[in-house]
């Protein structure tokens, strides 16, 4: 039995996907791996080491961005990006220099770094200086409840993005694509996340409403992609993109930024540069006039992404795990 202690506590600065991939790891690595224990500690950041310690593990996991120095060896590391290294401008000088003087030593230090894509493995290599022989891709999963999702109904046509509102998120190119739409277009833009009337009041349209709905739970999102006309990522840049994934699992069409999908789903989906309005306009009112295309090629991925579940990054975690402690036991 190769026991695991994961470092489970989640820091304020913890995104919902961070908060989904800990989930996933806690509730199902033991079940696929019955040869792995995972060890939840939830001690505050200070005392983080010492309680990894004191569980007295064969490895230790760090699934959060923010951990503590003096982890106890040997661990793995998860990154789940690098954004406040691409966009620095974007973050606090407090960010900059932990990211400096503790993230990026205690990464080049770890036995094995995850991650869950190709343009983060670039990125740790470019902006960390880790290894790349040291890097392991394993590649995030969607939610039970996107396959079976019924269509949520709706009285006009709507494309939706699910997220946080942060800087890094340029929601304001999607803002500004979607309302310069030509007026004959009947098309609504519906957001997860907290009201925000100013935005309302700056973008709107004689055909189409701007609407925020607050926090979804998983079905209610699941609903909301299988009915969307299509989901738009309009971000600077991502780690992985969960609502990518889990929208072309539920066959909608997905436009995204060239830095912001999955490279499992890039075959399936319509890409556009970051900030370039013109060019996601262009995507939306195509998608608009005429769906059959972008919904053909978004169907034809369903089959090959649903094989992305939180089972398989289980079960391709515990495999790093094994390959960890068996390097180790190599070497006694």
């Amino acid at each position: 039995m190769i026991r695991v202690a994961v470092a489970a506590r989640a820091t304020t600065r913890a995104s919902a996907g961070m908060r989904a991939y800990t989930s996933a790891l806690l509730e199902r690595v033991n079940r696929v791996a019955p040869d792995v224990e995972l060890l939840p500690v939830r001690a505050p950041l200070a005392l983080q080491p010492f309680a990894l310690r004191a569980a007295r593990p064969q490895l230790v996991h760090l699934p959060y961005l923010h951990a503590a120095p003096f982890v106890p060896r040997p661990y793995v590391a998860m990154v789940h990006d690098v954004i406040h290294l691409r966009f620095p401008a974007l973050f606090s000088r407090a960010t900059a220099a932990y990211w400096r003087f503790v993230a990026a030593p205690l990464y080049r230090a770890a036995d094995r770094v995850l991650v869950s894509d190709p343009r983060v493995a670039q990125d740790c290599v470019a902006l960390l200086g880790v290894a790349r022989e040291r890097i392991r891709i394993v590649p995030l999963g969607y939610g039970d409840a996107v396959p079976d999702a019924v269509p949520w109904p709706a009285e006009r046509p709507y494309v939706l993005y699910a997220g946080n509102h942060r800087p890094h998120k340029d929601l304001s190119t999607l803002y500004a694509a979607w309302a310069a739409l030509p007026p004959q277009l009947a098309l609504d833009l519906v957001l997860t996340g907290p009201d925000e009337p100013g935005v309302r009041r700056r973008y709107a349209r004689e055909r189409g409403a701007l609407e925020f709905l607050g926090e979804l739970d998983d079905a209610t999102l699941a609903r909301r992609y299988r009915g969307a006309l299509a989901y738009v990522q309009p971000s600077l840049a991502e780690g992985f993109g969960i609502p990518v994934l889990e929208a072309a699992v539920a066959g909608t069409p997905v436009l995204a930024t060239t830095n912001a999908a999955p490279a499992v789903t890039l075959p399936f989906i319509q890409t556009f540069a970051p900030g370039d309005v013109a060019a996601l306009g262009s995507l939306i009112g195509g998608v608009a006039r005429d769906p059959a295309p972008a919904r053909a090629r978004a169907a034809e991925g369903v089959a090959t992404l649903r094989a992305y579940t939180w089972d398989r990054f289980a079960a391709s975690t515990a495999a790093v795990y094994r390959e960890v402690v068996c390097h180790q036991d190599d070497n006694e």
